[in-house]
Parts: structure tokens; sequence; C-alpha cells
């Protein structure tokens, strides 16, 4: 199999709305399957456990575009997923590269620096939550613009410095430019919004530098001598920003609205965490595995050629799509009712965060964030319940974003509980 035009090749819904069922279906073509994206670009969509494990480690595959995809200069313009896929920070380079840059950000959201930021996501939890103790039982509330959201992106705006009035409007800026189902002119318009959003932000910082980490990322380094790198540029300055923003955003805000939907559905689960057969680790991880916020994460490319087996060889500067969100849900991993949403299952293992050196750096974050938010709501709030349990809330209309529009529940207080 290679990259022949093949008219039979599988369209991906860029509006996601049975990600889960088209990625079995792919799966079950073989370890890689050659897919149209938005615009007619074509790349190799991998569904597979082991096989996205092995790739996402594989010194053959990059994510340097420049260097490694020849198609990259006939990408129609307003491409949907450009500004993800051609960012030009540390997270599209590879290599000895790839290393040294990520290596200046990477700190910033270490276990133990992270661990540090327990009291503020704590305090921004309750202040959220007091909100929703207050509003009248049997009264619904979209927990995800009430909760998720504003926690998320109060925790990552105030890591970077970024200034109250200009929150609601990068907000609103990232989340339109994760819509793949968006015709070019509208992507086009989208990405420029965010631009200069960032910019904004950037020329902000350089005004009123702060203990921020954009403000960090702004400080003079020691050129690197050994290696010859000249300082950053704006473009990558901005793109790192976005980087940033959306691995401590967008990862966190889905994850939390996810879990919470799959936990309300199954009822069950709630009474066994209170009996303590099951904790709040196994609901983080078994949503997780289920229903990861990411799908895929474009693009990568084959440095040489690289056979997969069953037929099936990525040939030298084709481009590679990884399906992070349909790892957990593999058989050949979870024979035992993968597409179950089952936290007391004994092996919970996913890819939700991807795997190897491009591993992202927002998973400690997101882990502490969904943590604090669901067990502080459950305290407050323990009789949740969905609004509307039999109409499924609409998935984001995106194939890089596993999450939902919006999440109406019911939150009754401990005190009127019935």
């Amino acid at each position: 199999m290679s990259a022949n035009p093949d008219h039979r090749c599988p369209v991906l819904d860029p509006t996601a709305r049975a990600a889960h069922a088209e990625a079995a279906g792919l799966r079950a073509r073989g370890p890689a399957v050659w897919v149209e994206l938005p615009g007619g670009v074509r790349a190799w969509s991998i569904t597979r456990h082991a096989v996205i494990r092995a790739l996402t480690t594989d010194p053959r595959v990059s994510r340097d575009f420049r260097r490694h995809w020849p198609g990259f200069a006939d990408l129609p313009e307003g491409w949907p997923p450009a500004p993800v896929a051609f960012q030009q920070g540390f997270v599209n380079t590879y290599g000895e590269e790839h290393r040294r840059r990520r290596a200046r950000v990477a700190p910033s959201f270490a276990p133990r620096r992270v661990e540090r930021m327990r009291p503020q996501v704590q305090a921004t939890a309750d202040r959220l939550i007091d909100v929703l103790a207050a509003v009248p039982p049997g009264e619904p509330v979209d927990i995800r613009a009430a909760l998720a959201l504003p926690l998320t992106m109060t925790v990552i705006c105030d890591l970077l410095g970024v200034p109250e009035p200009l929150r609601p409007r990068l907000g609103h800026a990232i989340d339109a430019i994760v819509d793949t189902g968006v015709e070019p002119a509208e992507a086009v318009a989208r990405g420029l919004e965010l631009r200069a959003r960032l910019v904004e932000l950037l020329h902000h910082k350089q005004q009123y530098p702060g203990a921020d980490l954009t403000s960090d990322l702004l400080a003079p380094v020691e050129p690197d001598r050994e290696h010859g790198a000249a300082p950053a540029t704006e473009q990558e300055l901005l793109d790192a920003l976005f980087l940033m923003l959306g691995a401590g955003y967008e990862t966190s805000v889905n994850l939390i609205t996810n879990a919470l939907s799959e936990l309300l559905a199954r009822p069950e689960h709630i009474e066994r965490l209170r009996t303590t057969a099951v904790d709040w680790d196994d609901i983080i991880e078994e949503a997780l595995r289920h229903q990861g916020p990411v799908t895929y994460l474009p693009l990568r490319y084959a440095i040489e050629d690289i056979d997969l087996g069953e037929g099936v060889v990525i040939r030298r500067g084709e481009p590679i799509m990884i399906a992070f969100g349909a790892a957990g849900r593999d058989p050949e991993l979870h024979p035992d009712d993968p597409d179950l949403f089952d936290p007391t299952r004994a092996d919970k293992a996913h890819l939700a965060f991807g795997y190897g050196p491009h591993f992202c750096l927002g998973a400690h974050l997101a882990r502490l964030e969904t943590r604090i938010a669901l067990t502080t709501l459950f305290d407050r709030l323990p009789h949740l319940a969905l609004a509307h349990p039999e109409q499924p809330p609409p998935p984001i209309a995106s194939l890089m974003i596993n999450g939902l529009t919006r999440l109406d529940i019911v939150p009754t207080p401990l005190a009127v509980a019935g």
C-alpha cells in the first residue's frame, strides 16, 4: 500500500460526530490507513495503540514540516488544522533542537512546580462552586461554562500573566481555532484573530513584565554557541504561547467536562466512589482512556520509508495523523469491553497525553485541575445529575479536540438534597 491516489480513501469527518466509531473502522483496516482530511489533504491515520507507541518514539518520524514534508508548499490557503499543525515553536522541531528548546519551557509544567499551584487551583474552584451552590434547586447549569472553562482558563492565564481584559477574547480565539469544520475563509479569519490576541499578550508583557512565564520567555538568554541557535523570533514566541495555552487549557477543560459527562451518565459509579470501591484517580484515568481530550494531533512526517507490516509502507515525506484518542479503545490492548466506561477495570492504559518526546507538557496540570474540580464539586454538591440524560450534548466540531460544547447539569446543594 502506498500514497498513490485512491478514490476509496476514507474521508475523516471534520465535525467528529462519531469519532470513536470512525476510528474503530480505520483500526480494523490496518496499522495505518490513507485518509482524506479537510481541504483534500491526505495523510496516514494511525489508530492502533502499539503502532502509535512505536511511531511516536521512532527517530524516522518528525514533526518538522519545513524539513520533512515536501507537500507543505502545496497546501490550500485556509487549511483548518494549519494553526496547530504548523506552529514554529519547539513542538514542531526535531531531534536535538526539539530537546533543547522544549527544555526551556518544560520546568514550568514539572510535577513539583504544578503541585505548588494546588492552593491557587483550589481557591479558584471554591469560588466557582460557591456560585453553583447558590443556584436554585432544579435549575440547569452548563458546567463546562460555569466550572471547567473558567477554572482552567484562570489557572493557565495566571501562570502566563495574561491580563484580565484579554482572557475572554483569548479563550474564545483558542476555542475557535480547533474547529476543523469551517470554510477556508473563516479558518483564515480565525487564525488572524488568534494571532492578534497573542500579539496583544506578547506586547503587553514586553511593556509590563512580571513574575510569570510569558515574561520568562521574553527574558534574554545566553547565545547557544555549541549549536549556533539564534534568539527566538516573534512568531516562535507567539507559537510557544499558543502551545502552552492549549496544553494548559484545551486539554484540561475537556478532560473535566468529559469526566463529568461519563460519571453522571453512569451514576452507579458515584455510589462506588462513596463506598470507596473506586477512587477519583480511577475515574480520571478511565475518562482519559475512554474519552480523552485529544482525538488527532496533526502532523508528523516520515523521514524515510517505514514498513509497518500487513503490506503497509509509509513512504518518506508522507504525513501521519496520530489518533491518540483512539489508543485507549484498541481491543488488542483492552479486550474486555473497550467502549464501556468502567473505572473498576484493572488496566486503564491510554495515550491520552501522547507518548515519547512530545508527551503533553500540560498532563500534570490537567490531572491536578480535574481532581480538584471533581472532588470539590461532589463534596459541595453530591447529588448532581444530568439535566437532559436522554439527549447527548453535541461534540466540539474538531478532528483535534475531543470534548463537548456544553454539559447541562442540575446541581443540588447538600443542605437541600432530598
